[in-house]
């Protein structure tokens, strides 16, 4: 499937039952919420997805699965966060063997890779398929910073296209930019600096709210891209205590409270995540349930996320 990486690419929640299993009703109701809105692309197995708890056979049943539910209307990428290369290698190929569309690569896990060793590493996985690859840079979380030198050097590798920007430093946008021109596709991966990175020239967002909130995540989107500044602004300002639960290391616990609240999702998540309790519950409950009840009716309006979408498409 050809596709650009391009929009907004929901790393999408892993639906587990109360007894701990996958839950693929929910899953669809997810995934349905998140297509109606309009999304561009979708992506299994990241850390929303709760990957290093999944077993291999839960990650084929939920790839054929949304392969199935998509039907070729946007691409289906599948993360791959390993600690060797040759994991790295037969993940990759076995998701290609799945008919994935295309895969987000972590650097190495557990190992804090060096420079040469971590753009060894990625030059392999990309040499090993023929699938389009998006880096995904997260410094903070997974401690090892992809530098431009290091995707300097990774510019043989044809099929390295995008990067998922997680640097926390929105400035980096314009630096690849400058750089390397539309060489990589920058794509927000922080929820928080969307807006921001949106501006400088990124030319997408892997989301997390959009779990829970996927209309105002694309219309904020679409707004942005647009040039509808004003009702842009005010809708980040409204989303902005909501989003700001993407970058806690409950992430998947306070998103999946959020979904549970908008109806599109559960709380349950997999050990040895605990779901959340007591003061801490009724501390994001209130932030979630106060914030929704604060949302201007406009922004859930269907009609101006259609005409905002339609004016981006002519670009």
């Amino acid at each position: 499937m050809q596709f650009e990486w391009k929009g907004v690419f929901p790393a999408i929640t892993t639906q587990f039952t109360a007894d701990d299993r996958l839950d693929l009703q929910m899953f669809d109701k997810n995934l349905s919420a998140q297509l109606e809105a309009g999304i561009h692309g979708v992506i299994l197995g990241g850390t929303l997805g709760e990957s290093s708890t999944l077993t291999k056979e839960e990650k084929e049943i939920l790839i054929r699965f949304t392969r199935e539910k998509v039907a070729g209307r946007i691409p289906v990428i599948l993360n791959i966060a390993e600690g060797s290369t040759r994991a790295a290698i037969a993940e990759a190929r076995w998701a290609e063997q799945l008919g994935v569309d295309g895969l987000m690569l972590l650097p190495p896990m557990r190992y804090k890779a060096d420079d040469r060793e971590t753009v060894q590493f990625f030059r392999e996985v990309a040499r090993s398929v023929d699938l389009p690859i998006m880096i995904y840079n997260n410094p903070v979380d997974y401690r090892i910073m992809v530098t431009p030198d290091m995707f300097d050097q990774l510019m043989d590798c044809e099929n390295i296209q995008a990067v998922k920007d997680s640097t926390r430093d929105v400035t980096n946008v314009t630096r690849m930019i400058n750089r390397f021109g539309d060489r990589y596709r920058m794509l927000c991966g922080v929820d928080t600096l969307a807006m921001e990175s949106l501006l400088m020239g990124a030319s997408g967002w892997v989301g997390g709210l959009v779990n829970a909130f996927p209309q105002e995540t694309l219309l904020l989107y679409h707004l942005i891209l647009s040039a509808q500044r004003e009702k842009a602004l005010e809708l980040h300002r409204w989303f902005l205590p909501l989003l700001e639960l993407d970058l806690s290391p409950k992430l998947v616990q306070y998103i999946k409270l959020a979904a549970s609240v908008t109806g599109i999702g559960a709380a349950y998540v997999r050990a040895p995540r605990l779901p959340l309790v007591g003061e801490e519950k009724a501390q994001i409950l209130a932030l979630i349930q106060n914030a929704i009840a604060a949302e201007p009716a406009w922004m859930r309006d269907r009609q101006i996320l259609h005409e905002a979408a339609a004016i981006t498409s002519e670009k």
